[in-house]
Parts: C-alpha cells; sequence; structure tokens
C-alpha cells in the first residue's frame, strides 16, 4: 500500500482508518469546502485531518484523551485550524446542528445514531465505519428505524500489483478487508 507524505508523516496510536476507505467517504458523501462535518471516534485523527483538508468545518470527538492528544499532533502538523478536537461521547451528546456529514468510527455506532440525526441536515449524510457484519446488521437495522433513506453498504477491497518482466499478477501481500462502510441520508 502506497501512502502520501502526509499520511506517513501523521502519528498512530489506535488503529486507523485508511486512504481508500477515507477516498470512499469523501465521494460518497460529496462534502465540499462549505460543508460541516461532526466525526466520532477520532483516534488518531487520520479521518478527521482528512476531512478538515476538505471540509469547512469538523468537529472530531473521542472519548479517550491519549486519542485526542495523537489526533492534535496531527492536526497540528496540518495546520489546520479548521478542525475542533473535542473529549465527549457522542451516544449521550452531540452539540453541532446541520452538519452535511457524521461519521462513526467506534464501538457500538448504532448507539450514537439518534443523535447523529439530531446533528445533521436534512440531506445529510451518516457514514458508519464497521469492522463485522454483526455490526452492520445492528448499525443499518437502526438507521431504518429512524427513517434513514437510501441506505448503501459496501466493503472497499484493494489489491496490490506486482509488475514484473514476467508478467503481472495481484501481489500476495495487501491490505484486504478494513472495514465495512454505510452510508445513509437523513
Amino acid at each position: 500500500m502506497m501512502l502520501s507524505n502526509a499520511y506517513r508523516k501523521m502519528k498512530r496510536g489506535p488503529q486507523v482508518m485508511l486512504p481508500k476507505d477515507i477516498g470512499a467517504i469523501l465521494a460518497y458523501s460529496g462534502i465540499s469546502k462549505s460543508s460541516i462535518c461532526i466525526d466520532a471516534g477520532a483516534g488518531s485523527g487520520w479521518l478527521a485531518v482528512s476531512l478538515a483538508r476538505v471540509a469547512g468545518r469538523v468537529t472530531s470527538y473521542d472519548v479517550r484523551e491519549d486519542f485526542l492528544a495523537i489526533a492534535g499532533r496531527n492536526k497540528e502538523m496540518e495546520h489546520l485550524d479548521n478542525l475542533e478536537l473535542k473529549l465527549g461521547d457522542v451516544t449521550k451528546k452531540i452539540d453541532e446542528r446541520d452538519a452535511d456529514l457524521v461519521t462513526l468510527d467506534m464501538p457500538s455506532s448504532e448507539k450514537a445514531l439518534s443523535n447523529a440525526k439530531k446533528a445533521l441536515k436534512t440531506g445529510g449524510y451518516i457514514a458508519g465505519y464497521l469492522p463485522h457484519m454483526e455490526q452492520v446488521k445492528r448499525f443499518v437495522s437502526k438507521l431504518n428505524s429512524l427513517k434513514f433513506h437510501d441506505v448503501y453498504v459496501t466493503e472497499m477491497i484493494e489489491r496490490d500489483m506486482l509488475v514484473r518482466k514476467e508478467g503481472m499478477r495481484p501481489s500476495t501481500k495487501g491490505v484486504w478487508h478494513t472495514g465495512y462502510l454505510v452510508f445513509a441520508q437523513k
């Protein structure tokens, strides 16, 4: 897997969302320089930083101060004044309103969906990043009960290619499954 210089420089603590999944979130949600985004499960901040490079304003929540410290270093390295990091539990409360996108990358993400819906503007998107199918089922069930629409579930598979004089074929190494992405619209 090839990473840009910006990603190579960023610090890692907890597991990070990889560029293949971040790119899908950016593309499917259609965020732009006027967008307001809320990110829950800041972790190392890779997704939050990526959102802030594109969006007008990003608020990223985490329940762990040590994770926010790592995300803060990555924010500072990228000089992102439009990214706010907050200590908080989005399953209990989200302060912001009228968001274009809410991303949920945390255990039991479905427990945050009611608050995420309140934070979204009409037509805004939810993007859930979930490593297990059982989580996807719970997440989609909750989306349906909350009357979200256009629910879409996908998985981004990336295969490295080995190019040699003898021929080209998929490499025997690479990043395959990282997580399922679930998108829905309010």
